[in-house]
């Protein structure tokens, strides 16, 4: 029996690996907001970056780069809404300035990064497609 699993090309992906890091940090983080925002902000934000690596799944499994390219660009989206809530966490003291810093400076990271590969989506000529038929 075989017991070693595919590795999908998105499992691959630095940018990947970083958003699924980032989903396990923000639970931490979330763990010590108030009972109260447990329907709120806390599942907010937790979708939000959940949104960023699972975009990313979800677009390479996507024939064309354009289309590719669109859930890149969706999941940096989620990016930005993730900084959003992070903003009104450290507004209403529920993140101290110096953790919500490097959580800045992480999901930054994160989205040069999906910028990046946005660039190479939109500007790569040969798409999955012409990889399929260029085989023998």
């Amino acid at each position: 029996m075989n017991t070693k699993h595919h590795i999908y090309s998105f499992e691959k992906l630095e940018v990947y690996k970083n958003a699924l890091l980032y989903s396990v940090e923000i639970r931490d983080v979330v763990s010590y907001f108030p009972k109260s925002e447990e329907y709120k902000l806390t599942r907010q934000l937790e979708k939000s970056v959940d949104s960023i690596s699972s975009n990313l799944a979800e677009g390479s499994g996507r024939a064309s780069n354009n289309d590719q390219a669109h859930f890149t660009n969706m999941a940096f989206g989620s990016a930005l809404e993730s900084i959003n809530h992070l903003n009104l966490a450290l507004l209403l003291k529920y993140i101290k300035e110096d953790r919500y810093t490097q959580l800045r400076l992480d999901i930054d990271k994160i989205i040069n990064q999906l910028n990046a590969l946005y660039r190479y989506q939109v500007n790569n000529s040969q798409t999955l497609k012409t990889k399929v038929k260029a085989k023998p």
